[in-house]
């Protein structure tokens, strides 16, 4: 067997929708994006929506929002993707890394309040695997103390916690769709907000610092209106080109529809892993999932001589992994290391296991079957 860590699940309702782009002969930014933010806003109970080329520049612009003092600090995990920590920094402002909470392995919420100081403006939960921070908890404290709070939702999509979406907790929330997520556009990312005001500017900033509807102006450029000015745009911010496209929207708004069934198939297939695991005492599931309430993105688990099994899977033609090394052990951090002593240690006893919307139980029996043929 050859068994993918990630694979996306793509097919021909993707291909058809990208056949309409093109028809159009329209695939920059444009009517797809549009209306994947309307179905994205109505999916997740969000009053805007704005589509990016990816969740590393949602986050970006998601910082940027609230223009923040140089040298402020913000609170975030140190068990997190690059991206979520080069926000900061793209921002002019210093990371302060959090440590884990041992069982969870969200963010320790007693190291959060240890390590909170005046200097501090925002707090970046992180929803590691999909596993939700207590929101409830985290936004009661981080309103005592006036903080902002964006939530890094890169690993869940289509997840509730005490029956409000994850993402719409906070002040922002962004999402992932690069091909290894919950569902995919190739690349891709959404910022979402139920306080429109806030990211008033983020549409211009996502296309070079102009805020126009490319698709609406394109049907003036034939328009007899002689005061129609299709040509006239202003510049008020410094932008970036990070918008999403309508070949990514495209697929974007297949996998939506999709989303509900892989999702499920998702949650069947980590039930399955844990059935199987629950009688190999030398494993521990990564942290203590419920498949049955949550979505996640990755599976793993914990053990001891992690760097053996994972080349015994691999001689099997198992891919594995590991998320993530802490932000804190990683050089271009180094500066605002801090402790974190939790998670620098316990991160070299974790295996991700193959996880994807394709994956079989076939597949997973043969893994759970080298799991313990491994400790046999």
């Amino acid at each position: 067997m050859n068994i993918r860590l990630f694979r996306p699940s793509v097919g021909k309702e993707e291909l058809e929708n990208i056949q309409d782009s093109f028809e159009r002969s329209w695939i920059g930014l444009g009517p797809k994006v549009n209306q994947f933010e309307k179905e994205w806003a109505d999916f997740v109970g969000a009053e805007l929506a704005i589509g990016l080329n990816s969740a590393t520049a949602a986050l970006h612009l998601a910082v940027s929002a609230f223009a923040f003092p140089e040298g402020k600090k913000v609170l975030l995990p140190s068990l997190t993707f690059a991206a979520t920590a080069t926000a900061v920094l793209y921002n002019r402002l210093i990371p302060v890394f959090v440590d884990s909470d041992p069982l969870t392995l969200g963010m320790d919420m007693n190291d959060l309040r240890a390590k909170y100081d005046e200097d501090c403006v925002a707090v970046m939960p992180v929803h590691y695997t999909g596993h939700p921070v207590p929101m409830d908890e985290l936004m009661e404290w981080a309103n005592e103390k006036n903080l902002k709070v964006i939530e890094d939702c890169a690993h869940t999509t289509g997840a509730d916690y005490k029956g409000k979406s994850l993402g719409t907790w906070g002040h922002i929330g962004c999402y992932s769709f690069e091909e290894k997520k919950l569902m995919t556009t190739g690349d891709g990312g959404m910022i979402v907000t139920n306080e429109p005001e806030i990211l008033k500017n983020t549409k211009a900033q996502r296309w070079v610092g102009i805020d126009k509807d490319n698709w609406k102006t394109a049907q003036s450029y034939v328009s007899a209106n002689k005061d129609a000015m299709h040509w006239f745009y202003e510049i008020n911010v410094l932008g970036y080109k990070y918008n999403m496209n309508d070949l990514a929207a495209s697929i974007g708004l297949a996998q939506l529809k999709k989303l509900p069934a892989m999702n499920a198939h998702r949650s069947a297939i980590i039930r399955h892993y844990m059935d199987g695991i629950a009688d190999i005492p030398q494993i521990e599931p990564l942290l203590p999932f419920e498949p049955e309430q949550y979505v996640y993105q990755m599976f793993g688990i914990r053990v001891d001589a992690r760097d053996d099994l994972m080349i015994h899977l691999k001689s099997k033609g198992i891919a594995t992994g590991c998320h993530y090394t802490p932000m804190t052990c990683q050089p271009l951090f180094s500066e605002w290391a801090g402790s974190c002593a939790y998670i620098e240690e316990e991160y070299n006893r974790f295996i991700t296991l193959p996880l994807h919307a394709e994956l079989t139980f076939d597949e997973v029996d043969y893994i759970i079957e080298h799991l313990r043929l491994f400790y046999s």
